[in-house]
Parts: C-alpha cells; sequence; structure tokens
C-alpha cells in the first residue's frame, strides 16, 4: 500500500477579474465565512497529511493549519509552483500529491478519494468534458520532470500530463471542481 498522500494547494496571487487575492476572499461555508484558501485547505487536510499552501511573494494568507511555502517568482504559472509542492510533498515521505487550485472552494474529500482508488498513473485526473489539471493527483517524483520543462520555458500544466503517464477519470459534473473566477461566481 503506497503512503498517505500529502495535499498541495496553489494559492496564487490577485485575480485580474476579480480585482483582488482569490485566497482571501470570504466565501460562505457550512460552517461560517471562511476564505477560499482556509475551504481548500480543509478539505484537503481530511483526506492528506501533511498539506502545503504555495504562496506568492509577500502574499497574505490567513492562519492555516499548513505549511506556507513562498514562489521564489511571481507570475510564472501553476507549473513551477505544483513541482515545489511535489517536492515538499517528496521531502515529507510521501509517494502522491492531490494538488488543488485555490479558486476550487467546493472541493470534497469525496472527490479526493475517487481519484486516490486510481493508482498506476503518474497523473490521476478528473474529467467531465475537460481535463481539471489543477485537481488532480500526481507522483511526488514528477518534481524533477516539472524541473527540466521549467527550464526549457514550460509553464503549463499541460506540458507536464502530455509527457507522463496519465488517467483521466470520467466523473459527471461535480461542484466540486467548480472554479471561482469572478465574484459573480460566488454567488
Amino acid at each position: 500500500m503506497s503512503s498517505p498522500l500529502a495535499g498541495v494547494v496553489l494559492a496564487g496571487g490577485a485575480s485580474r477579474r476579480m480585482g483582488r487575492d482569490k485566497a482571501t476572499v470570504v466565501f460562505p461555508g457550512v460552517d461560517g465565512d471562511k476564505t477560499m484558501v482556509a475551504l481548500v485547505v480543509a478539505a484537503l487536510a481530511a483526506r492528506c497529511d501533511p498539506v502545503f499552501v504555495i504562496a506568492a511573494p509577500g502574499q497574505r494568507l490567513p492562519a492555516l493549519p499548513a505549511t506556507i511555502l513562498r514562489d521564489e517568482i511571481r507570475g510564472v504559472g501553476p507549473l513551477l509552483a505544483t513541482g515545489r509542492g511535489l517536492r515538499a510533498a517528496a521531502d515529507a515521505g510521501r509517494d502522491r500529491a492531490f494538488v488543488c487550485a485555490v479558486d476550487m472552494p467546493l472541493m470534497t474529500p469525496a472527490l479526493i478519494d475517487t481519484l486516490a482508488a486510481h493508482g498506476g498513473a503518474d497523473v490521476v485526473l478528473p474529467w467531465d468534458g475537460r481535463d481539471h489539471y489543477l485537481a488532480g493527483i500526481y507522483r511526488t517524483a514528477l518534481a524533477d520532470r516539472v524541473d527540466q520543462l521549467v527550464a526549457t520555458g514550460e509553464r503549463s500544466m499541460r506540458a507536464l500530463v502530455d509527457t507522463v503517464l496519465t488517467q483521466r477519470i470520467v466523473l459527471p459534473e461535480t461542484s466540486a471542481l467548480t472554479n471561482v473566477n469572478s465574484a459573480a461566481d460566488l454567488r
């Protein structure tokens, strides 16, 4: 049996469409109003240990039950941050990590369980008509591959997923994969 999953939350920075940091937008949750990053960390912490939050340089975050790691460079896309999270998860002794974007405040432990049940691939992604690169399980050994891709100028998750063994799990539409990109999406 493989070791438990680590969790990696990509907190990013300011959203051009929202005009503010997505991570700190307050979202109504079942336990009261919480920031998006707190909701995502809570969902991951229910199934993942440890949980890492990859934050932009200088990004302010609330107190979280997670280890905060800072990107050295702002605005280079999710691939570099994912690599940093995968390396931290590997250093923590985990073989796999659930990587999630901070703008998925409806993420559920059940979705993580569904993906975690599949273990033969380097990457396991949910697919509901499209790939969800930032809601998937990644082998932590991919950190070196990420470094190679970043060194060649790659910035997108697709560059990684298209070059390793990837399994897509077909799912019906689920609110857990809702990506909040504007204030209107919060309603």
